[in-house]
């Protein structure tokens, strides 16, 4: 039996002035931010997977079907390999993680756009293929726009919720943990099935600041990178402590003051930090980690921000560090096994693959993973979403605070999900 290799084919397009534009066919992946990013058509691979191992094992069926890749490069973008896209549960033993590897991807950086496709052996043809019509016949279609969306949110839900946030607080003063994080949900449904384009444009313009993406049906605008690796330089952005964004810039200026003074959202994020850095030092060196943070400031919310940046000290992949980081405190809490432990007890509802890792990572290693927060799951038939919310919990925490922190997140979804 002859033994064919996967070739990846790669050339320059037609330049693009931006990816957050219209596009006629729905991709299978994106990941955009501040108007560059790549597009993913079609699937020439996926996979699910499920347990603590689930990292590991996503990396090494990915080098399986990958290995030996004949790259035939027309463009000379430094370290093109094939690309995969990935979405992870926040839980070990939930089910949809997901590896995706996209049969043609579009992508603009640095003022260059080009195309790559992947040709697997023995591989069916696929429709989903934006080449199908050219690759000029993409930009500067018109498309549907959002159908009606009702929302269900449910008081007896947000009461619970409440008290969920009492019992936690209730723990962390009696010595039990430091800080755990809470997800809320609430749910939506269309008047037909939801387009995805104008949802990502709508995403990506409105947070250019924010990673957008799309993973089998996990769609939203994160502002949180969990870890992007690039050769040996590793970077990690780590938000914790929040407050609602003015109206003005005078409005934005004094939340952000009073943020920087807060010792409630201070020490939320000093866990968060302690985590990721503790993380970080086992593959880095040279890890700098800012005394102090910094104040992202977003359309609808204020976050402390710290910026983290190592050497890589280790052959650790994208995909390898994500699953050193996963959870951080800002998404679990502190310690980890006992804020684990507590989100299982008093959250009602699985997360699914809400504030787990989501992102790309290549055969060299490199990739960048986000935190899947300001997000919606969708149905099979795109018809329902289930959005969440999750609030940092500690000593000093209120209910009604964090009730209203949440809603806070919601609106990033809600708003554009509305149309």
């Amino acid at each position: 039996m002859i033994h064919r290799q996967p070739t990846l084919r790669t050339r320059t397009i037609a330049p693009l002035n931006s990816l957050d534009q219209d596009w006629n066919d729905e991709p299978s992946v994106a990941w955009l931010r501040d108007g560059e990013g790549i597009l993913g058509w079609g699937v020439a691979a996926r996979a699910h997977f499920r347990g603590a191992e689930r990292f590991s094992r996503a990396q090494r069926w990915a080098q399986e079907q990958l290995t030996d890749t004949r790259i035939e490069d027309g463009v000379g973008l430094a370290r093109i390999a094939p690309i995969a896209f990935s979405s992870f549960t926040f839980d070990d033993e939930s089910e949809g993680s997901v590896v995706v590897i996209p049969r043609t991807v579009v992508g603009l950086r640095g003022g260059v756009s080009w195309r790559t496709d992947l040709e697997m052996p023995n591989e069916p043809a696929d429709s989903n293929d934006p080449g199908s019509s050219g690759i000029a016949d993409l930009l500067g279609g018109e498309h549907e726009w959002l159908p009606a969306t009702a929302w269900h949110d449910d008081e007896a839900d947000a009461a619970q919720w409440c008290s969920a946030v009492d019992e936690s607080v209730k723990r962390i003063a009696a010595g039990e943990l430091d800080k755990v994080v809470l997800a809320r949900r609430i749910t939506a449904s269309f008047g037909g099935p939801l387009p995805l384009i104008p949802v990502l444009l709508r995403l990506a313009e409105r947070f250019p600041e924010c990673w957008t993406f799309y993973v089998e049906g996990l769609i939203g605008a994160t502002p949180e990178l969990l870890v992007q690796r690039h050769r040996d330089r590793v970077l990690s952005r780590v938000l914790a402590g929040s407050v609602a964004a003015g109206k003005t810039s005078s409005e934005n200026d004094r939340a952000a003051s009073e943020l920087k003074a807060s010792a409630k959202d201070l020490a939320e994020h000093k866990y968060a930090v302690r985590s990721v850095a503790h993380a970080l030092a086992i593959h880095c060196t040279d890890l700098h980690v800012p005394a102090s943070p910094t104040v992202l400031t977003l359309p609808n919310v204020q976050h402390l921000a710290t910026d983290i940046r190592g050497d890589l000290a280790d052959r650790a992949s994208a995909l390898a560090l994500a699953a050193s980081l996963h959870p951080t405190a800002a998404v679990c809490g502190t310690p980890t096994e006992r804020a684990r432990s507590v989100i299982e007890e008093l959250e009602e509802r699985d997360r699914g693959r809400y504030s787990g890792p989501v992102g790309w990572f290549d055969t060299n290693g490199d990739g960048e993973f986000a935190i899947a927060l300001r997000c919606a799951q969708l149905n099979d038939d795109r018809t329902e979403a289930d959005l969440f919310a999750g609030c940092g919990l500690v000593a000093d925490s209120s209910a009604a605070s964090e009730l209203a922190e949440s809603e806070v997140k919601f609106n990033a979804m809600r708003q554009v999900l509305s149309g």
